[in-house]
């Protein structure tokens, strides 16, 4: 039973062509039936336009720009491994998987266009396109991901003064509220200095997240007042583990280690902020 499993999690030496025939029709349903979903359920509710765009580049502190970024880059990284599964060679793996999350957000993206509540937002559009590029780039430099997107949550104060915009429960929030939200860059040691002493697994990542936001702009007026944000940006350093070098002969955990290699390995980090300078967390989410 081991041994079956583990034929099924392991990528095919050469292109099989009834997995990527299933990996390409499960994508385009799936894509296909979310964006359906989206139109019906969520556009719906507000008047359609002429296609437009909008500039929403200094909003949120630019936390919705990088949650776009990682999208893409996680998207991407999803569709080369289903590719890779199915014996597709390293080329179409980043032409048409890398790809994915670009393809997909930018869908998104057109939906806003001809939506009167929103717009097609440039910003999100070079953000998709930073995801897939950086996903890209690295397998064109190093064939490899030495740089890995990573996010974190936490859960605030802020989210209960505006559940309806920030979200209301843990699972709206970690979606909705960016000041619980950070983005990481982590980059694995060893693979840039190819020391035995350094362990595969360890990483040094720097992360990004905002605080004290209630609106995507500072103007939020409730009852004719307008409401003190005390908006702050912040820089995080930190360590972090890559889940996809630890040794093991399953293919089924390395498929689980690389999900979760999406999120970041809580550990003690420094903060820098304009607020208190510098602030230490012994563990940090």
């Amino acid at each position: 039973m081991f041994a079956q499993h583990n034929n099924f999690f392991k990528p095919s030496d050469t292109l099989n062509v009834k997995r990527r025939n299933i990996v390409v029709f499960s994508e385009v349903a799936i894509g296909g039936l979310t964006l359906l979903g989206l139109n019906q359920l969520w556009y719906a509710d507000y008047e359609r336009s002429k296609f437009h765009t909008i500039d929403d580049n200094n909003e949120w502190l630019q936390m919705d720009k990088f949650g776009h970024v990682f999208s893409s880059y996680q998207l991407g990284k999803f569709g080369v491994q289903t590719l890779r599964w199915s014996g597709v060679s390293q080329k179409d793996q980043l032409l048409y998987g890398a790809t994915l999350g670009f393809s997909f957000l930018t869908a998104v993206e057109v939906l806003d266009g001809f939506s009167s509540e929103w717009g097609f937002s440039w910003g999100d559009f070079t953000a998709n396109t930073a995801g897939a590029g950086l996903y890209i780039g690295q397998e064109l430099l190093w064939e490899e991901q030495r740089i890995v997107m990573k996010y974190s949550f936490h859960r605030t104060q802020y989210a209960t003064q505006r559940p309806d915009k920030l979200g209301n429960g843990l699972l709206e929030e970690a979606l909705k509220d960016y000041n619980g939200q950070t983005y990481w860059l982590s980059a694995n040691v060893h693979s840039f200095f190819k020391n035995s002493k350094i362990p595969e697994w360890l990483n040094v990542a720097i992360g990004y997240g905002g605080e004290g936001m209630l609106s995507g702009n500072e103007g939020l007026i409730v009852n004719n007042m307008l409401i003190n944000q005390n908006r702050q940006r912040q820089l995080y350093l930190s360590l972090d583990v890559d889940l996809t070098k630890i040794k093991t002969d399953s293919e089924l955990l390395k498929s689980i280690f690389s999900v979760f290699n999406s999120i970041k390995v809580p550990f003690p980090t420094v903060e820098f902020n304009g607020k208190n300078g510098v602030k230490f967390h012994s563990v940090y989410f």
